[in-house]
């Protein structure tokens, strides 16, 4: 599925591309596959250490990445609970392309114990953190501080007093956001959002909204910012859900009535150079749970998928827009799967027309409110993700997971081998295609007695694998043994366990259902 696997297909290309020409009559979805953007990752989780709690938000800066969320301690990739934990109040850090833990440690303790939000100044020497938090260390502080990423240190500048929880953070080079739960900042009123400068000093933006923001996402170029949550009405006017505000004011630049039915709530909202990504949350009939793309330029959608599963996190990245949900029901997306009780919790589209493309790696739902992953960010070219869940790919980790670049390690499940018919001269046997994680075509090479007989290239999915056959020309009487192995071009599967196949003589056969002795 990646642009590394290119240079060993190259070999076999005409013949995979009469196959899928083949297959794409069959399922549109896969016939632009090649066309169109492919994933920087491959499905499968690197190393990772595990929280023992909640991850809520992350951020990167100079090769480190930093996890705030709701925890006590954090443990080696594969230790079961309460098993080599290491303590950590709520933060932690780690180097990006080696995933090992970092010194970096300050504790969020006191109001409701979390860190929601975390963001980096542009030029990485600052993070900025919120929360429901009182205080860092052994300092008193109120929902919102920075650290300087050079030493971990708290900064004596930036500590404004916050009356609830922050649960938004943007950063530009001469401003600072902040959204949340709060009315009151450094005892003057800020409903919901707020602007300062780096240095902590609260500006005169203001805006009237009406309910706690979730998401925020400036644009300096264009003197703006758009603004995501549970709100009604903002600057007292109806702007359900999310907003674009001047960046310098707060005044309302542009409402979308029309973008998120009642019952919907923005959860994320990212950008590119073009476009802007919102991520929706929904509950009860009626409502939108998916991803819309609009334009920066004059406001307008994109396009609009139709997944359901509460999208609680959104990242461009090289071409493709990446997600976090737990979807159940895209069949009206392009590449999409229908209704099924199984759930995907990631999910990677192209920003072109929201087609999702053949990339799946999985977690579970894990606890809490049982949403899965919950926060996205690339550092050093990995994606690192955080949420909820306790096992990714079907293994045991909790909290925290990440996907690099390769080499593509997952080979697909052997298939099941079975006899369908046996006559003399002829034996069928048939086989339920498997799938891969991050590759739609599959190369299946069948043997008999240990010499390849078979190879046949096709397109699965997970929620659709079609059956496949060969039938094999063979002499009367005779007794065989078939094997079966299937690769994505990189990795090849076990061959499968022998199928023992005795061929009739004269006019009687075998059929499925009957054993071949």
């Amino acid at each position: 599925m990646r642009l590394r696997k290119l240079p060993s297909r190259a070999a076999t290309r005409a013949v995979a591309a009469t196959v899928l020409c083949s297959a794409a009559l069959l399922h549109p979805a896969l016939a632009a596959a090649d066309d169109g953007p492919r994933p920087a990752f491959t499905a499968d989780p690197l190393t990772t250490w595990q929280t023992n709690g909640i991850v809520w938000s992350l951020a990167a800066a100079h090769g480190v990445v930093y996890v705030g969320g709701t925890f006590d301690s954090v443990r080696p990739s594969g230790a079961e609970p309460g098993d080599r934990e290491v303590p950590r109040r709520n933060f932690a850090a780690f180097d990006a392309v080696t995933g090992a833990l970092l010194p970096c440690a300050p504790s969020f303790t006191g109001g409701e114990g979390t860190v929601r939000a975390l963001k980096t100044s542009p030029d990485g020497r600052v993070l900025y953190v919120g929360g429901s938090f009182s205080r860092v260390g052994s300092t008193g502080v109120a929902s919102a501080v920075a650290l300087n990423t050079a030493d971990c240190s708290l900064r004596r500048d930036f500590r404004p007093a916050v009356s609830a929880t922050v649960r938004a953070i943007d950063t530009t080079d001469r401003r600072v956001y902040l959204g949340g739960d709060f009315r009151r900042v450094d005892g003057r009123t800020r409903q919901h959002v707020a602007a300062f400068t780096p240095q902590g000093t609260l500006l005169d933006f203001r805006a009237r909204v009406d309910a706690p923001v979730r998401a925020l996402s400036a644009v300096p170029s264009r003197q703006r910012i758009y603004v995501g949550g549970d709100f009604e009405t903002v600057n007292d006017r109806w702007a359900h859900a999310l907003v674009a505000l001047d960046a310098t004011s707060g005044a309302t630049v542009r409402s979308f009535p029309d973008w998120l039915p009642p019952g919907s709530v923005v959860k994320s909202i990212a950008q590119d150079d073009t476009r802007f990504y919102v991520a929706a949350e929904g509950h009860g009939e009626g409502i939108f749970d998916g991803r819309i793309a609009g334009r920066l330029d004059d406001h307008r959608m994109v396009w609009k998928d139709d997944c359901h599963g509460a999208t609680q996190a959104v990242l461009p990245y090289q071409g493709v827009l990446y997600s976090a949900s737990h979807a159940h029901d895209c069949a009206g997306t392009p590449g999409g799967f229908p209704e099924r009780q199984d759930r995907q919790h990631l999910l990677a589209q192209s920003p072109r027309d929201r087609r999702i493309l053949h990339w799946f790696p999985d977690t579970d739902e894990g606890r809490g409110e049982r949403v899965g992953p919950r926060a996205l960010a690339v550092a050093r070219g990995i994606l690192w993700v955080g949420g909820e869940f306790t096992r990714v790919n079907g293994a045991p980790q909790q909290g925290l997971t990440r996907f690099g670049t390769g080499p593509d390690t997952g080979a697909p499940a052997v298939p099941a081998l079975s006899l369908s018919a046996a006559e003399p001269g002829h034996v069928t046997l048939r086989w339920k295609a498997s799938w891969d994680r991050d590759d739609a075509a599959l190369t299946y090479r069948l043997y008999r007695d240990g010499r390849l007989v078979s190879r046949q290239e096709r397109s699965s999915t997970y929620w659709n694998r079609p059956w496949m056959s060969y039938t094999d020309s063979v002499d009367a009487g005779t007794r065989h043994q078939y094997r079966i192995e299937v690769t994505d071009g990189v990795n090849t599967s076990p061959k499968s366990p022998p199928l023992r196949v005795a061929v009739p003589g004269g006019t009687t056969a075998w059929t499925a259902g009957e054993s071949a002795k």
